[in-house]
C-alpha cells in the first residue's frame, strides 16, 4: 500500500459546499432562478425640413429710340416637410428560468419560457440572457434590467390579437398606398 499525502486545497473547495445558514441561490447548470421582468421603454423621433429657393432674371433690349423691350422672369419654389414617430412599451411579469451554462468567468447563461392561457388567449413569454452571480438576490431572484444580452419575447395568439390585425381590405389599400 502506497501512502499519499492529503492537501488542504483538495479537501475543501468553496464552490462545492453550500452555506450552513442562508438561502440557496442558482450557481450551477440546471438550477432555477426567478426573474422579475419590469421593462418600461419609450422612444420618440422627430424631423423637420424646410427649403426655399428663389431665382430672378431681369433684362432689357434697346434698339434705337422707337423700339425698346423689357423682360423679367422669376422662378421660385418652396418645400416643407416634417415627421414624427413615437413608441412606448411596458411589461411586468415574473417567471422562473433555468441555468443552461456556467461561463468561464462565473456568469450564468439563463433561459426560460412561461405559457399562459386566459379566456382563449394564449400568451408566451420567453427570456434568455447572461447573469452575474453578484446580481442574484438572497431570495434567488433577479430583476430584468440586470440581465446582460437580454432577449425578452412576449407573444400572444387568440381572439384579441387576431382582431387587432388589419383585414384584407386594409392590407390591399396599404399596398396601393391609399
Amino acid at each position: 500500500m502506497t501512502p499519499f499525502g492529503a492537501r488542504a486545497d483538495t479537501l475543501y473547495k468553496p464552490g462545492d459546499w453550500p452555506a450552513l445558514a442562508g438561502d440557496r441561490v442558482a450557481t450551477a447548470t440546471g438550477d432555477t432562478l426567478t426573474v422579475i421582468v419590469y421593462e418600461n421603454a419609450s422612444a420618440q423621433n422627430a424631423a423637420q425640413n424646410d427649403s426655399r429657393r428663389r431665382s430672378d432674371v431681369d433684362g432689357q433690349i434697346v434698339a434705337g429710340s422707337a423700339f425698346s423691350e423689357r423682360g423679367q422672369l422669376g422662378l421660385g419654389g418652396a418645400f416643407e416637410s416634417g415627421g414624427q414617430t413615437g413608441r412606448s412599451g411596458r411589461m411586468v411579469a415574473q417567471l422562473s428560468v433555468t441555468v443552461e451554462e456556467v461561463l468561464p468567468n462565473g456568469d450564468l447563461r439563463i433561459a426560460g419560457r412561461q405559457s399562459l392561457k386566459i379566456n382563449g388567449e394564449n400568451t408566451v413569454i420567453r427570456l434568455r440572457g447572461r447573469v452575474r452571480r453578484v446580481d442574484i438576490s438572497p431570495a434567488n431572484a433577479i430583476i430584468s434590467s440586470r440581465i446582460a444580452d437580454a432577449e425578452i419575447d412576449y407573444d400572444g395568439k387568440g381572439f384579441v390579437s387576431s382582431s387587432a390585425r388589419p383585414g384584407i381590405l386594409a392590407k390591399i389599400f396599404n399596398f396601393l398606398g391609399l
